[in-house]
């Protein structure tokens, strides 16, 4: 974990604090791979400078948002924005199931739009692996 990713955590009251440190748990294992940081307020995984995953606190709980997670097909994850976004809210670190949680970031990984380039293709999303 970043340092800014651990003030991050550690800033939250008791019970939000709990859940960021447990989605940084899952997330880190489940993309070791990627760079995490604060972005945008949150902190936020990056695969090939990509963002990939990310939480924020919320009034109402945890935001986990996935950029590319409308094309997981996940019922569970909701779309949210105008592009390819989906998340999940949690309001208690019980309601994190780990085995679902470890499928949407190989998910991740597998199914992503090019979030990294919109802004120079005028709000354009491309798909940037069609492996999945």
């Amino acid at each position: 974990m970043t340092p800014d990713v651990e003030a991050y955590n550690e800033a939250q009251v008791l019970e939000m604090r709990a859940i960021c440190a447990r989605l940084c748990e899952e997330i880190s294992r489940g993309l070791p791979e990627a760079e995490s940081k604060v972005w945008h307020g949150g902190p936020v995984w990056f695969l090939d400078g990509n963002p990939v995953a990310g939480y924020w606190v919320r009034k109402k709980g945890v935001q986990l948002l996935f950029w590319s997670g409308q094309s997981f097909n996940e019922p569970e994850l909701k779309p949210e924005g105008r592009f390819k976004a989906a998340d999940v809210r949690y309001c208690d670190v019980a309601q994190i199931d780990a085995a679902m949680l470890a499928r949407w970031l190989e998910k991740a990984r597998t199914i992503q739009w090019d979030y990294k380039n919109v802004v120079k293709r005028k709000g354009v999303l491309e798909r940037i692996n069609t492996d999945a």
